[in-house]
């Protein structure tokens, strides 16, 4: 059976994103848009429409162009949401990048989407030089100043004369985040504007944030969850985002308390910290309002510590980089909330829960793979035709690899993952890109990697070595080999010496054995 959202279907504009989110700026031109929380630098909504306008011209004048990528490497400033929007507005598309990417893990985003430039911080412009050696990168841009690139203030020096770009809202490109989807190696996720106006206008009466809000933007605007929930829709509907550039949860609580944040998106260790930890009591957070969690599931224990502790409304949503991101939300009212679950599907998207046995839908209650549809499913994965047939059908299904059911009331609870995906703090880590690299090393024969569960993390990587014989080696060796090539979130946590691996008879590792043991090792 198909499960419909219980609001109302929404109405979805065919119009570029830049032109979307920004279109009632004029109507608060001094009004803060982006701030930034440890310095206080602001940009107001007059100031980020201009400066949009002055850096897309600039960039015009370099010579990029409608479906050029440009590259944005850098933590959250305000200033990301001007390079975002003035790459759209030139009918570009952004490729957005985790900060904490070793060059060679920069160098292959971009080439996999041939980004032409990039944008980055003073701090990461040595990994960024050492990635346009070996990348399709022709210059860097840097915010701030630093020798060896581009400042970004030279774009905002533009005559803000702009070329008449004609964007095909359904079919043009906007953003390519990169996404592991249910298994493998990152892929581009193709989102056109179309797909996130169609979000934005879904969230609309769903999830309530208003001109009067303060939002804390402490979610990596280079995730979806960041890019579209906070940066996105708080600029649509007139609020404030209150940026930082990385968690360090003093100066979370400080940024809280001194601008008087009332709503805050969120991912499960934030909320594990807020439940528990004994700083939280020397801040003053009355101001906020709501504590919005996503990315990783948030347990129902969890959910319900962090709303005795501090008697803040804690709901939880669901989405995926493929679905712009938001699916599910569950409204801003204690009598909506159900602890654990991630709330009903927002307008315009249908749900089924499908048995992975034999395809056949399920009903309420009971446990299959959950399937969406809607206007905010991607486009399709970048360059891999095969990898998009597998994960959409036909239908226009998304097969998102999750385990759930829906209630009688239509909240959906995720219990479980098909896929293979390893969640650390809701980034995502690919267990075949680690086992790629375990057997480089010199030592080892074979290799697994799987998600084994962390209280701080939710999920961090263990790797199952087998090696080679008459090698020795320590545990130790093996972590600090992989940490020297990846973002520390996909830096492996455990290592165990096991004689073989898994696999199916066409020589598939069978991760799910691997996770199987460990969890009957944890109920010992």
């Amino acid at each position: 059976m198909i499960f419909k959202s219980p609001f109302p279907d929404a109405v979805i504009p065919e119009m570029s994103l830049t032109s979307f989110v920004l279109q009632n700026a004029g109507k608060h031109p001094d009004k803060p848009a982006l701030i930034d929380g440890p310095s206080g630098r602001t940009i107001t909504y007059g100031q980020l429409v201009g400066a949009i306008r002055l850096v897309a011209s600039s960039l015009h004048k370099r010579g990029f162009k409608k479906g050029d990528v440009f590259a944005i490497y850098s933590p959250n400033i305000p200033e990301y949401a001007v390079a975002f929007h003035a790459v759209a507005t030139l009918g570009g598309i952004v490729t957005t990048v985790n900060p904490l990417y070793t060059a060679h893990e920069l160098a292959q985003q971009c080439n996999d989407c041939k980004a032409r430039f990039i944008v980055t911080v003073p701090m990461f412009l040595e990994k960024a030089e050492e990635a346009q050696k070996l990348s399709s990168i022709e210059e860097i841009f840097v915010f701030g100043d630093a020798e060896g690139a581009t400042s970004f203030a030279e774009l905002l020096a533009g005559d803000g004369k702009l070329p008449d770009v004609k964007i095909n809202p359904k079919e043009d490109l906007i953003v390519l985040p990169y996404s592991s989807g249910t298994t493998g190696l990152s892929k581009g996720v193709m989102l056109t504007h179309y797909n996130i106006v169609a979000n934005l206008c879904q969230l609309e009466g769903v999830v309530d944030f208003n001109p009067n809000d303060t939002m804390i933007g402490i979610l990596p605007f280079f995730h979806i969850y960041g890019m579209v929930v906070v940066m996105a829709y708080m600029l649509y509907v007139g609020g404030t985002v209150v940026s930082l550039p990385r968690f360090e949860l003093e100066m979370f609580l400080k940024v809280i308390q001194d601008y008087k944040i009332s709503r805050a998106c969120l991912v499960p260790p934030i909320i594990l910290a807020l439940a528990k930890h004994p700083v939280v009591e020397n801040y003053d957070l009355s101001s906020l309002k709501l504590i919005f969690s996503g990315a990783a599931p948030l347990s129902a224990d969890l959910q319900e510590a962090v709303h005795h502790r501090l008697g803040i409304v804690t709901v939880q949503g669901y989405g995926l980089t493929e679905t712009s991101p938001v699916t599910h939300a569950t409204p801003n009212h204690p009598d909506k909330v159900k602890p654990g679950s991630v709330g009903p599907s927002i307008r315009s998207t249908e749900v089924r829960i499908v048995a992975p046995s034999n395809g056949q839908d399920l009903g309420a209650r009971q446990e299959g793979e959950v399937w969406m549809r809607g206007p905010q499913v991607m486009k399709g994965y970048l360059n891999r035709p095969d990898a998009t047939a597998e994960t959409i059908d036909p239908d226009g299904w998304i097969h998102t690899g999750d385990i759930g059911y829906v209630d009688e009331d239509g909240y959906l609870y995720v219990v479980d993952r098909l896929k293979e995906l390893i969640k650390y703090k809701g980034m995502q880590v690919a267990p075949a890109e680690l086992e790629g690299l375990l057997l480089t090393h010199d030592a080892v024969a074979d290799a697994a990697v799987i998600p084994i569960a962390d209280e701080g993390a939710g999920e961090v990587p263990k790797a199952f070595i087998v090696l080679k014989p008459n090698q020795r080696i320590e545990a130790e060796e093996i972590m600090e080999f992989i940490a020297e090539q990846v973002a520390p979130h996909k830096k492996i946590r455990q290592v165990e010496f096991v004689t073989e691996i898994p696999k199916s008879a066409s020589g598939k590792i069978l991760r799910r054995v691997l996770v199987q043991r460990e969890r009957e090792k944890v109920k010992q």
